[in-house]
């Protein structure tokens, strides 16, 4: 529920073990393909079929939307001044 509130967006599982290490592997695939335009859901059209499990929170967004406005900047410094020190 924490990452549907957070990033305002429907979460979806599938019913398999280590469905995020599965995941993981379709995005590696993705970009070893990205080269030649292949949409990710070419890549995944094998994967198992998803099922909603939990949608945004009605006001969360209004809440977290500043937040992770926030931890862009933050992040941002972060990666500039990583940056600028090598």
């Amino acid at each position: 529920q924490v990452l549907s509130d957070v990033f305002n967006a429907p979460v979806f599982t599938i019913d398999t073990a280590n469905s995020a290490c599965l995941g993981s592997a379709y995005r590696a695939i993705h970009g070893l393909v990205a080269e030649r335009n292949v949409p990710l859901a070419d890549v995944v059209k094998l994967a198992p079929e998803p099922r909603l499990a939990v949608t945004p929170t009605p006001g969360a967004e209004e809440l977290y939307r500043p937040l992770l406005k926030r931890y862009a900047e933050l992040e941002q410094k972060v990666i500039y001044n990583s940056a600028s020190s090598c």
